[in-house]
């Protein structure tokens, strides 16, 4: 093992971490751990319509962000910022990231981008993938998709061929979606109906017919309130136990909590302007009418996130770690995603000292939890706090157009007061 996968795992452990080994919650931890050292994500699931309303993003944008699947990263070249340092633990999630990056910049036009990422499946795409993209990739990069999934990395089908077979298959979060779709037709229920509705009242009276009735089954509910069972969901041993505490440790609870949360996914928001909707229920996007898509996969955008694709850097690295290394005022916008639900206090209060160090004047933070509350106020030092102020009425009514739902709330935070350097 090389010293940086060496240095990435200590990070993760780091974060995800809370408990002895010898305890449930420790044992748990540890799985957790495992699970997500593999490729987790083929798509982001925090909504960049409000991230960037948030952030009031523009091109005097410095933007630090968690890659994830790396759609995200794109999505936000639309509004031509100055920059994006984009960064993740996950050296899976960074090479989908970098492969995006990549294939933006070199493939000959909208179609065969759209071949890639939108279908994530076509028979040109390995083609293409050899022509354009292959000599283009950092060595690190084209040995993660030129390799495979089997033990010993050598024999098997190449992870390239994800985009033969289907990237939005792939990925625990492909699978966790490919189980839960068996699972209901077993019950003689498809997901994929919700996706004929031609208004929300019909989305509703479809979902309350379909799905209402899953909710209900013994079943379902017991294994829906598993922590494992949301693993693939990114959902470490913490944030689900903070998840139960604010439901008073009622299991039952916990598991309606997750019912409304799927059925505002369903039904919040009309289906041609939510394409969150047509991964959970359809495992596609909308490549009919090409309405329901993130905004880097729309014709319109594309001219413009390509021609400015060089603004954007990739590290695998911690957000502490990577924030250390810029200088005081280079960056105006930290996207932090769900991140502070894996971590402890004592790393959230490093995490936002390096922050307030680093941010320039007007310095906004944004981040969700999987419950309500914000880990903010209990974790950071009087002196860290006081550089801070929330502004709880935007973000509450920006959680209420976050089109993925799967949240307990969205936060956001403004730099304020001097220099901390």
């Amino acid at each position: 093992m090389t010293p940086v996968k060496q240095t990435n795992t200590h990070r993760l452990r780091k974060a995800v971490h809370h408990n002895r080994l010898a305890s449930k919650r420790g044992m748990l931890e540890r799985m957790f751990t495992l699970w997500f050292r593999g490729f987790v994500y083929n798509q982001i699931w925090e909504d960049p319509r409000v991230d960037a309303q948030a952030l009031q993003m523009g091109p005097e944008s410095s933007i630090l962000t968690i890659s994830s699947g790396g759609c995200n990263v794109l999505n936000y070249l639309i509004h031509r910022p100055k920059r994006i340092v984009a960064i993740d633990l996950n050296a899976n999630h960074m090479a989908l990231t970098r492969l995006k990056l990549k294939a933006l910049e070199r493939l000959p036009d909208y179609e065969t981008f759209y071949n890639f990422f939108g279908y994530g499946r076509h028979r040109d795409n390995i083609a293409n993938y050899n022509r354009y993209i292959r000599d283009a990739l950092d060595p690190d990069t084209r040995a993660f998709w030129e390799s495979t999934d089997w033990p010993g990395k050598t024999i098997g089908p190449k992870r390239i061929n994800y985009f033969k077979t289907g990237l939005y298959d792939k990925a625990k979060l492909g699978q966790f979606f490919r189980v839960v779709h068996g699972l209901a037709r077993k019950m003689r229920k498809d997901p994929t109906r919700i996706l004929t509705a031609t208004s929300i009242s019909e989305q509703e009276r479809i979902f309350d017919e379909t799905f209402g009735p899953l909710f209900d089954n013994r079943l379902v509910r017991w294994m829906g309130r598993q922590p494992v069972a949301v693993y693939s969901l990114g959902i470490p041993p913490s944030q689900h136990a903070a998840m139960l505490e604010e439901q008073d440790g009622d299991g039952g609870k916990l598991f309606d909590m997750y019912r409304e949360r799927v059925r505002r996914l369903a039904c919040g928001f009309p289906l041609n302007d939510n394409y969150f909707t047509w991964q959970a229920f359809g495992r596609r996007y909308d490549h009919e009418g090409r309405q329901a898509l993130p905004d880097y996969l729309k014709r319109e955008n594309y001219d413009t996130i390509k021609s400015v694709v060089g603004r954007v850097e990739t590290h695998i690295a911690s957000l502490a770690d990577q924030i250390r290394s810029e200088q005081p005022g280079s960056l105006n916008s930290f996207i932090l995603l769900d991140s502070q639900d894996w971590m402890p206090p004592a790393v959230i209060d490093e995490l936002w000292t390096e922050i307030a160090k680093v941010g320039a004047p007007g310095t906004r933070v944004i981040f969700r939890t999987a419950g309500e509350l914000s880990p903010i106020e209990k974790s950071l030092s009087p002196a860290t706090m006081a550089r801070f102020r929330a502004l709880p009425e935007i973000a509450r009514e920006l959680h209420k157009q976050d089109r993925s739902a799967i949240y307990g709330m969205f936060h956001l935070y403004e730099l304020v007061g001097p220099s901390a350097s």
